[in-house]
């Protein structure tokens, strides 16, 4: 008997061997962010345990899921396996909310509390001539910025994000007929649109750095602003990371109508990647 038979036949989960991959994905974090810390107090070691730490956790993404790709090829995950991996996916996500909504919350306390506050003040009490309570505001200590408008590149990012949740979409319904052109399409679509979405991204960085002096020092707008993209363009790139990885085991027949959930899971983080960016796009860019 299968170890898939054998769980099944016991009603028990599928209990793989032992792996180190634990250990090491501890330790590359650990030297991750040592060296980060290292970095921020100017000790030259600090970049290569960054390197270090970072390398040893590539390692472990790519052994340890490759471990788990080899397990559901071969049958050893069950109904256990694919139910737990749903809840799993869908807690995550849901911890990804909570982690986007803490910023939009402090977003609107800044916007809608902080500012009002020390409006009422100016009357009586103006220690900073360059603040003003209206946003945009750099705040009592910030730099003089041009505010980013949302009429330029970030519209057509958000057509880009929208346009790709479409082809993911298309990519799916082929993977469920049983269409594997349209899966290898809709998923290389999808790919380039992501990849296009971060070099928007990047050259509107540079264009504000350079040009709009929209930077970290431009007190709480530029703050807010770039914790916000910078976090959810580190999100787009993992999605898209993930993506060309469904499309490399979707191109080598991984996936069938029946069995694809790693599909589904990456498919449900790029749609919230989406929907993060609405929300954003109108938060951030135009109100």
């Amino acid at each position: 008997m299968t170890n898939a038979t054998q769980a099944t036949a016991r009603g028990h989960y599928f209990v793989p061997a032992a792996s180190h991959y634990s250990t090491f994905l501890s330790v590359g974090i650990f030297m991750l962010a040592l060296g980060f810390v290292f970095r921020l107090n100017g000790t030259p070691p600090g970049i290569w345990s960054m390197v270090m730490g970072a390398a040893l956790i590539v390692y472990v993404i790519i052994g340890w899921f490759g471990e788990l790709i080899s397990e559901n090829l071969r049958g050893a995950y069950t109904l256990w396996e694919d139910r737990s991996y749903r809840i799993g996916m869908v807690w995550f996500i849901f911890s990804e909310v909570m982690f986007f909504a803490c910023f939009f919350g402090a977003l609107y306390y800044i916007r809608q509390i902080s500012l009002p506050e020390l409006g009422s003040y100016e009357a009586m009490f103006t220690p900073y001539a360059k603040f003003t309570s209206a946003w945009p505001s750099a705040g009592p200590m910030g730099d003089a910025f041009m505010p980013m408008h949302a009429w330029g590149i970030p519209a057509i990012n958000t057509m880009l994000l929208l346009t790709s949740g479409a082809t993911l979409t298309w990519a799916h319904w082929g993977l469920i007929k049983g269409k594997q052109s349209q899966l290898t399409w809709g998923l290389a679509l999808t790919v380039a649109l992501g990849m296009t979405f971060m070099g928007f991204q990047v050259y509107e960085y540079a264009h504000a750095y350079a040009e709009m002096g929209l930077t970290l020092g431009a007190g709480v707008y530029g703050a807010t602003f770039y914790i916000l993209t910078g976090f959810h363009g580190l999100h787009v790139t993992l999605g898209t990371i993930m993506l060309m990885v469904m499309l490399g085991r979707g191109m080598k027949g991984h996936f069938s109508e029946h069995n694809h959930f790693a599909f589904e899971a990456v498919a449900w983080y790029w749609h919230f990647v989406d929907v993060v960016w609405l929300i954003l796009f109108v938060f951030v860019y135009i109100l």
